[in-house]
């Protein structure tokens, strides 16, 4: 949706969601006005406090008094907007206007990237490279179990140090975009994004495959420029690519094939599993903590006057009694333990789920079962997100509120999975190679209006056109050489030849079209690829550029 929108008016977005965080930032350590909101004698506020409502935590009542709003502000309305629109518009409007990903570009747009230098063996001539993280080294093999962890410390932090200290909160914002200059001083590209940054893993979560609204980059492959992909504005105002190539596949260019691709990985397992998980524990350790759920649901816990002296006290509160376990130490247990128990649980989950499938005599690929289980994952807990996150900042609004804004969660979640549920990596590839066939289709000068009950061949959907291709009546042994051409130069193209389903695919095209070995091999010199294993399943290779 936001794949058109140009440079200059996403920057200007960009220069102004950075300018507000940063103001949001200095609040974090002087802000003499928001407090006043908060006074139990301003009865125009509804943020005032209730000086006689007590919130027990281990049965003891919270001091009430007046506090700023920074970290109310943060937590309960920066970070739940973004991943609403991580689902509504996926990942290509958020990583093209996220500030912190724009101040990781710092070092790049002031000309401070390091780099390497090299001397070209043919000319002898200098040149200076920029410094790419090999996919191949243990951070590219292993930064998605990186940044979950990183977004594990980010929640323990979060309940033992961030909550409701509003400085400690602004020391962690800048310790981190400090951290993300850094990055993009010393590697090229979206590095810090793709690599480092913590909320990466929770946009691939509620972002892909695909938003509701997010745009189809495979679907037009004349389309240089798409959903999120790194640009500039070269001297003559047009937009060219800035993509210096930090990780592929790379989920700014085509975000469903991204998902695609790694789907069967286990840090991909670990991801979803995990989150849902670390998400549970996280709210449930409120409760473990306080004893009560009116600690949380009321929001004490975002102006707690003493976080930080509560450290060592004791970590746990049941039956009321006390645990004599630091809190400390309790927060990082609780949270791991809630992790670890996701995990397995979603393993089992796949389990129960194959087994009814099986039962049911439904055969699925093994790609679209695990979809199917990570878009229930996705499905659950962003509602029970929203539950728990939207409580404390709606509480003291009108039921009306709180009734709209449940409502909503509900309907976009539900539009979402109905949106997802049927995708599967076969429609994904029929649907990138669609166009081609559909204009090979048009060269034909054929007849097809009977068998296409009046309609033309730009009504017809991804399916509808690949089945025509393979069945079309009348078509030459010229034209069934063209299609097949045309399917293997997009294969090539798209890079889709690590893809165990396109080849798969591409294969069983090649049998109902009947091309021979010779003239696959024909079609292969043609689009000058000298290995004729090149497409061949039970060989892979990945095409490197």
């Amino acid at each position: 949706m936001f794949t058109n929108s140009s440079e200059q008016h996403m920057k200007f977005v960009r220069y102004f969601l950075t300018f507000g965080w940063l103001v949001l930032i200095f609040s974090l350590f002087y802000d003499p006005i928001s407090s006043w909101l908060t006074y139990p004698n301003n009865t125009l506020s509804p943020l005032r406090i209730n000086p006689d409502i007590c919130v027990k935590v281990q049965g003891i009542c919270l001091e009430n008094k007046p506090y700023p709003l920074g970290t109310n502000i943060f937590w309960g309305a920066i970070v739940p907007l973004s991943i609403i629109s991580f689902v509504v518009y996926g990942h290509e409007l958020w990583r093209r206007i996220c500030p912190l990903s724009f101040l990781s570009q710092i070092p790049r747009y002031l000309g401070w990237q390091r780099q390497k230098r090299r001397v070209d063996p043919k000319t002898g001539k200098i040149r200076y490279e920029l410094i790419k993280i090999r996919s191949k080294s243990w951070l590219g093999k292993n930064y998605l179990y990186l940044q979950f962890f990183l977004l594990y410390l980010g929640l323990c932090g979060r309940i033992l140090f961030f909550n409701s200290n509003a400085l400690a909160l602004g020391i962690f914002l800048i310790v981190t975009i400090f951290a993300a200059m850094i990055v993009g001083y010393l590697y090229g590209g979206k590095s810090w994004c793709q690599y480092f940054c913590p909320m990466a893993p929770v946009q691939e979560i509620y972002a892909l495959p695909r938003g509701i609204f997010t745009s189809k980059a495979h679907e037009d492959p004349r389309q240089s420029l798409t959903q999120s992909m790194c640009r500039t504005v070269n001297k003559a105002g047009k937009e060219k690519s800035a993509c210096v190539a930090c990780q592929s596949p790379c989920i700014d260019i085509d975000g469903e094939r991204t998902y695609w691709e790694n789907i069967n990985k286990p840090d991909r397992k670990w991801l979803y599993y995990g989150y849902v998980g670390l998400v549970i524990g996280y709210f449930s350790y409120y409760y473990l903590y306080a004893g009560n759920w009116d600690y949380y649901f009321s929001g004490a816990w975002s102006h707690e006057a003493n976080q930080l002296a509560t450290l060592l006290s004791p970590g746990f509160y049941l039956f009321n009694h006390s645990i004599g376990i630091p809190k400390l130490v309790a927060v990082p247990l609780t949270l791991g333990f809630f992790t670890l128990g996701g995990y397995f649980s979603g393993r089992m989950l796949k389990k129960l789920y194959k087994n009814y499938l099986w039962r049911h005599k439904r055969f699925l690929i093994k790609e679209q079962i695990q979809h199917r289980i990570f878009s229930l994952c996705t499905f659950f807990i962003f509602n029970l997100f929203f539950g728990f996150v939207g409580c404390p900042l709606i509480f003291p609004l009108p039921p009306a509120i709180e009734y709209l804004f449940n409502t909503f969660i509900i309907m976009v979640s539900t539009l979402w999975l109905y949106q997802t549920w049927g995708r599967n990596p076969a429609a994904y590839f029929r649907e990138t190679i669609a166009n081609r066939l559909r204009r090979q289709l048009g060269k034909l000068n054929l007849t097809v209006s009977p068998f296409l009950e009046g309609r033309s061949l730009e009504e017809l959907n991804a399916d509808e056109i690949y089945i025509l291709a393979k069945v079309l009546p009348g078509s030459t042994r010229e034209n069934q050489f063209q299609i097949y051409l045309q399917v293997v130069q997009t294969v090539l193209e798209q890079g889709y030849t690590s893809s165990p389903t396109c080849l798969e695919m591409l294969q069983q095209l090649r049998s109902q079209l009947g091309i021979c070995d010779e003239e696959h091999q024909t079609v292969l010199e043609e689009l000058g690829v000298e290995d004729s294993d090149f497409l061949n399943l039970n060989k892979q290779k990945i095409l490197s550029n």
